[in-house]
Formats: structure tokens, sequence, C-alpha cells
């Protein structure tokens, strides 16, 4: 199938490069199925999640490490059967990156990662109200 999508031009997306959210995303429940794929030259630091359903909808996201940050999410029995993850270390999180208009960093969003089951290509956004976690700054001493 092909995407045509104004930033990234014509996308072509097999069966198997598809990943479904179930309940699609916040603020976004109609765009359920999206490609993930690299940008052509860019760093293979981040992704594009491009939506199947809108291609005007795309995001970029990254692996929380690349900003020192670590979760441990604890997913309800209906989250983890709403993507088929039955084993804890098969489950992917990602933060979806932003930028503010005239600002050359991203920005990422520690407060809605998203848990991917990259065996099942499913995949859900876990909102947080709060996060509950704690800076640790080490000396150049240690």
């Amino acid at each position: 199938m092909k995407i045509d999508s104004p930033r990234y031009g014509t996308l072509e997306v097999t069966p198997e490069k598809v990943i479904e959210f179930p309940h699609g995303l916040p603020g976004f429940e109609t765009a359920r199925r999206f490609s993930l794929f690299h940008p052509e030259g860019a760093a293979v630091q981040y992704f594009i999640l491009q939506s199947i359903d809108d291609p005007l909808l795309a995001f970029n996201i990254a692996d929380p490490a690349l900003f020192g940050f670590d979760y441990e999410i604890k997913l309800s029995d209906e989250e983890a059967a709403a993507i088929d993850l039955t084993d804890a270390d098969d489950a992917l999180v990602m933060v979806i990156l932003s930028k503010e208009d005239g600002e050359a960093e991203l920005r990422a969003n520690f407060s809605a990662p998203l848990v991917l089951n990259p065996n099942s290509r499913k995949a859900l956004q876990q909102v947080f109200s709060r996060l509950n976690y704690q800076v640790t700054l080490k000396s150049s001493d240690q």
C-alpha cells in the first residue's frame, strides 16, 4: 500500500510494517494504523511514525534512553491484552518528539510514552497524569 505523506512524499508500506494502535492515540483516536521508518539521510537515532489512516499525521519518535530516561511501566491486563503482550521483555518503549516553531531542539514527551509489541505489531500510548521520578546528578569527581 502507498501513503502520500505531505512531509515525506510517497511511502510504500508492506503489511508486515504496519503497527496498529487498537484504541488510537489520545486526540487521534481514528488514526489506528501507522508505519515506522527512518527518514532518508537522517540520523538513525529517531524514527517517523506515519499514520496510514491520515497522511497528514506523523510523529518523530525515539528511544527514551537517548535522553538518559528509563521507564518501569506497569500495564493492566486489559492493556497487555490489547497489544497481545505476554512477556514484558518483548515491549519496546518510545517517546514522541516535538519541536516548537522557531526552535532547533527537539523535546521528548516523557509523560505519554508509546509501548510497542514488535511481535504482534500492536501498540498503545500510556498517558501518565503525573510522573514519579527522581533526577540524580553525578558529580564529575565520581
